[in-house]
């Protein structure tokens, strides 16, 4: 471990920088490998997709069609189209195809330069890459050096998106649970190995960039197919492993953050106290329990808890959640009439949750932590647990604290949200299925052999730092740089800086202490 400055963590913990003469970060040497750990030698079956036809030679290299390239300032793009197979267990000349969308991105004028390879897998679940509009922020560093792959996962953006209007193919609950089934970190990276074989040259190892979710899918990547990567980067993305379905503990944990989350919050904007406690009592006392949402879902109380989703995670969520507040009622024009919650308001709210864009999340939120086991909606039994904490009814009449929740997905969102109503039964199915396919293999991990860096952010609320360090020593050679000086959005606040941390990890210019 580096050199710091003794951490006295009282009230609230000191901000962490990597410098060593500073209190703010702490740098970690390579974790020792555990004494033992349960083994997963059975999901041996998991590699074969990666390793056999289907993810190199099997399918025809025709499967893969270029654009021209085309311009953004400072940036060159191309974009690539792969058919894919849906299922990699299946035979690929005969198995239902999926398209697969990436973004290959270089500064100008490094077009036909030999430069490595870097993909990236976005956060989600359920959420496509970034759209360059400039050369700025991360991607601005990374194209210094290499040549980016932004990635659609698949049925998100253009990888045969799956939204509210195209599942509604899908006839039958459980025809659209069967499908979903293929759109977890497992078959992302069948998809990236698809994608490596056919655009590096010679099919050599790239470098992977994982943020949150994509760090999630990046250690899956490292679990079954380790030979096809060069370097791994996370950032606010190690993911629980430690039971065939975590689920419990992730929200459990969650949970105890997201109070904290909310206490910070309403520090900052003591006003706010008194706001949502009315909008609350307003919200119960309607005709319905609700007020009606402009796509035709229902506000309750519960609904409007969802808030904290984005609103207590990310850096400005505090302020944006705050500003939306402060217009959460219409102004009273003419005498008498009754106050009600303004559409400005109800739109945002909307708005700010994007399950109307981006349902995917919604559905397979709680399968991403599965292996062999069900959720069984675990997100919705722990908050059942809490003893009245997250009763936003009874904490108004009792004039405590509304909290809002965070990063938790519940059944009955898909009877509120009206663009998740379709999808109800598919939901519940999804919550109950048991046999689902493994997503890490811990032996592999122990025994680790690619250079990995992550940033682990201290106060993050979606991925909790101690089930993260628990990961960790599980990941042989993994470099850690801790640090609560950015939130789960770092890679977005500030990209240059944490991406040349983790470089800097890996390319020996941050040393070993």
């Amino acid at each position: 471990m580096c050199s710091i400055r003794a951490l006295r963590f009282l009230t609230k913990p000191p901000l962490l920088r990597f410098i060593s003469s500073s209190p703010q970060s702490i740098l970690l040497n390579p974790i020792p490998k555990p004494l033992s750990f349960h083994s997963s030698r059975r999901l041996a079956a998991a590699v074969t997709a990666m390793t056999g036809a289907n993810s190199s030679g099997g399918c025809s290299q025709s499967d893969h069609v270029a654009g021209d390239w085309y311009s953004v300032p400072d940036l060159r793009l191309r974009d690539h189209s792969f058919t894919a197979p849906l299922d990699y267990s299946l035979d690929c000349s005969t198995c239902p195809k999926i398209t697969i969308f990436a973004r290959e991105v270089v500064s100008v004028g490094k077009e036909e330069q030999p430069l490595p390879f870097l993909l990236y897998l976005q956060g989600g679940p359920g959420f496509e890459s970034p759209r360059p509009t400039e050369g700025s922020g991360w991607i601005s560093k990374a194209c210094e050096e290499y040549r980016l792959v932004l990635l659609d996962q698949r049925g998100t953006g253009l990888s045969t998106p799956l939204t509210a209007s195209s599942m509604m193919q899908l006839k039958s609950p459980e025809e659209l649970a069967n499908y979903l089934k293929h759109f977890r970190a497992d078959n992302i990276v069948n998809d990236a190995e698809f994608i490596r074989v056919r655009l590096v040259p010679d099919a050599g190892p790239w470098t992977i960039l994982g943020q949150s979710y994509g760090g999630f899918c990046a250690v899956t990547y490292l679990s079954f197919a380790p030979k096809g990567l060069k370097q791994v980067l996370l950032t606010g993305g190690i993911p629980p492993i430690g039971s065939s379905c975590p689920a419990d503990t992730v929200y459990s944990a969650c949970f105890e953050q997201t109070i904290r989350q909310n206490e910070k919050y309403y520090k900052r904007f003591p006003q706010d106290v008194e706001i949502v406690r009315e909008v609350v009592s307003h919200l119960a006392e309607h005709e319905g329990g609700g007020v009606h949402l402009p796509s035709g879902g229902i506000l309750t109380p519960r609904g409007l808890q969802l808030l904290g989703l984005s609103g207590l995670g990310s850096s400005t969520g505090f302020e944006r959640l705050h500003y939306m507040l402060e217009r959460v009622w219409d102004p009273i024009i003419v005498a008498g009439a009754q106050k009600q919650i303004s559409y400005y308001f109800l739109n945002a709210y909307e708005r700010s949750l994007g399950f109307d864009t981006n349902p995917l999340y919604a559905l397979l939120h709680e399968s991403i932590y599965c292996q062999g086991a069900s959720s069984g909606w675990s997100a919705h039994r722990i908050r059942a647990k809490d003893e009245g904490k997250f009763d936003a009814v009874k904490a108004a009449k009792e004039g405590r604290l509304v909290l809002f929740t965070g990063e938790m997905i519940f059944p009955w969102m898909f009877e509120e949200i009206h663009s998740l109503r379709p999808f109800k039964d598919a939901a519940n199915l999804l919550a109950a299925k048991e046999d689902w396919p493994p997503l890490y293999d811990i032996d592999s991990l122990n025994n680790n052999k690619v250079p990995v860096a992550a940033a682990v952010y201290y106060e993050d609320m979606y991925v909790n730092f101690k089930l993260a360090m628990e990961t960790a020593s599980q990941i042989a050679g993994i470099r850690l740089w801790i640090t609560n000086e950015f939130m789960h959005s770092g890679l977005r606040d500030g990209g240059s800086q944490v991406f040349d941390q983790l470089m800097g990890l890996l390319s020996g210019k941050k040393p070993l202490f």
